[in-house]
């Protein structure tokens, strides 16, 4: 069906693209498909609140698995899309509309931006294409001013094979505002003992890429929890290669090579996630840090942990990526980053101009020193914050030299909960304190190793709390004065109707960087 000048004007208006000079020409080819397969079997999601919108996403793929191009069942050629946004379920006040086109070479996703709307205000949208309507999701924008209260989880980890994901659907039923998932949405390693099994082992290709996000995208707890509130996302390292930094491989694979694999994880991330039209990658280089405020209540900072990342320190002959290791003359060179110094810059100005009361660096690791050596002597994983222990110097002191508001870190990777109280210098118990870190534990990737962390702790006095044996989320609930944090932990990943229950809560004052049991 051809396309109106009018619906044209809108299109163009609505979906922010008039200065690409692409869009009028692409509209006036696109036609409807002629199919009677549904298109939505992804669902759709919401993303990158700001106070007047939104990111709205959805990828069009009626065979999400079955087509081994990638193309999820598309033709080749872009097609018009629909969405509406309401203040109602039954849209009947329906506040903001348009149209866009999903393009195949993008997937045939769609990543709207929805702009003009009321601050802090909940709302209901919805797609269609192909003679289809996709499921409703419900998204909320952010607050312009004001402090308020902000009820958010914290998710990473979500291993597809390792078990089921009843994590997001107890989630849901906590009715938070925002999650912030801070890292290996998808894993491309595969295990023959899991609940499940990969259909795409390993990807190398866009190709195999879309294919295994499809699979992960179509697990109904997870469709459900990306439709119930907005997501924060940021990546870690299964996204594209387990232990990559920068452009090395785990496997040492030649640079050019892997940033061909690279390029390929990162477009197929953004095709299947509720992030901006700025995060569009370009070939292997995606800018996907970024900052989001809530009104006066809390800035948020999502930092990219991998693209810009120095390679891991004092690797064993014949072994890349992460390892343990005593202490090297690399490990504590002052010059060795993990954010790179484009990235640190633009984090020390946002923490410069920041007015907010609470400021959140929403991260992928475990920031805290952890000393894996029991009694005299160190030792330290090369993957995490302790390979890089320069850089994790110059954030803590970014933060003091900006004399930033009660800061708060967050964190994923280790499959474990984790509370802990950030120092000025961790080598001295009285070193005041600067911030403090919850680290959440994984959604489905299997923990371990429970004894022997215990066992490290009087190593490591800064460290509050810790459990492995549980997979879950983290909850916070934040106010003027108070951060209020639960650990969440399932009773069985294994079972896909598993109960979940609070291991531990903590109270954070504001003002105080102390964690208090509650």
């Amino acid at each position: 069906m051809p396309i109106d000048a009018k619906r044209r004007q809108l299109l163009l208006a609505s979906a922010g693209l008039c200065g690409l000079g692409l869009l009028p020409a692409l509209l006036a080819n696109a036609r409807e498909p002629s199919s009677k397969t549904y298109p939505f079997t992804l669902g759709v999601a919401s993303g990158d609140p700001l106070p007047d919108g939104f990111v709205l996403w959805t990828r069009l793929a009626p065979q999400p698995l079955d087509d081994e191009s990638g193309a999820g069942g598309m033709p080749a050629l872009a097609v018009p899309v629909r969405w509406q946004v309401a203040e109602d379920e039954q849209f009947r006040k329906l506040v903001a509309q348009g149209s866009t086109l999903a393009e195949p070479q993008w997937g045939h996703s769609v990543h709207v931006e929805v702009r003009g709307l009321r601050a802090d205000r909940r709302y209901c949208y919805r797609f269609f294409a192909m003679d289809a309507e996709s499921p409703r999701g419900w998204t909320r924008s952010a607050p312009a001013a004001g402090m308020g209260r902000l009820r958010f989880a914290l998710a990473s980890c979500q291993h597809y094979e390792q078990g089921y994901y009843a994590a997001y659907r107890h989630l849901v039923r906590e009715a938070p505002d925002l999650v912030l998932h801070v890292g290996d949405y998808i894993y491309e390693s595969s295990r023959e003992d899991g609940v499940r099994q990969h259909r795409v082992n390993n990807p190398q290709t866009l190709a195999q890429y879309r294919r295994h996000h499809a699979q992960y995208k179509l697990d109904a707890d997870l469709q459900a929890a990306h439709a119930a509130c907005p997501w924060l996302l940021t990546w870690d390292d299964h996204d594209v290669q387990n232990d990559y930094a920068g452009a090395h491989s785990q496997f040492n694979d030649p640079p050019e090579r892997f940033l061909l694999r690279r390029a390929a994880a990162y477009q197929a991330y953004w095709e299947h996630l509720p992030l901006p039209l700025s995060a569009r990658p370009h070939g292997p280089d995606m800018r996907l840090y970024r900052s989001r405020d809530y009104g006066e209540l809390l800035r948020i900072y999502l930092p990219d942990d991998r693209q810009y990342r120095d390679d891991q320190a004092c690797g064993s002959a014949g072994h890349w990526g992460g390892e343990l290791l005593a202490d090297c003359a690399q490990r504590v060179d002052p010059r060795r980053t993990m954010y790179g110094a484009a990235q640190e810059a633009w984090l020390q100005q946002r923490f410069a101009q920041s007015k907010a009361r609470w400021n959140l660096l929403a991260q992928q690791l475990l920031m805290a020193p952890l000393d894996q050596q029991p009694g005299p002597g160190e030792v330290w994983w090369s993957d995490g914050w302790d390979g890089y222990p320069a850089a994790r110097t110059r954030l803590l002191q970014s933060m003091r030299d900006t004399q930033l508001r009660n800061p708060l870190v967050l964190g994923g990777d280790i499959h474990s909960f984790w509370a802990s109280e950030l120092k000025a210098d961790f080598a001295d118990p009285q070193s005041p304190n600067i911030a403090c870190e919850f680290t959440g534990t994984s959604i489905s990737s299997l923990g371990g190793g429970y004894e022997r962390y215990q066992a490290l702790l009087p190593e490591n006095p800064h460290i509050r709390f810790f459990d492995s044996r549980f997979r879950g989320y983290a909850l916070g609930e934040l106010s003027r004065d108070t951060l209020q944090m639960q650990f969440r932990a399932l009773d069985d990943v294994r079972d896909a109707d598993s109960g979940i229950r609070t291991l531990a809560s903590f109270v954070v004052e504001a003002g105080q960087a102390r964690i208090v049991a509650a």
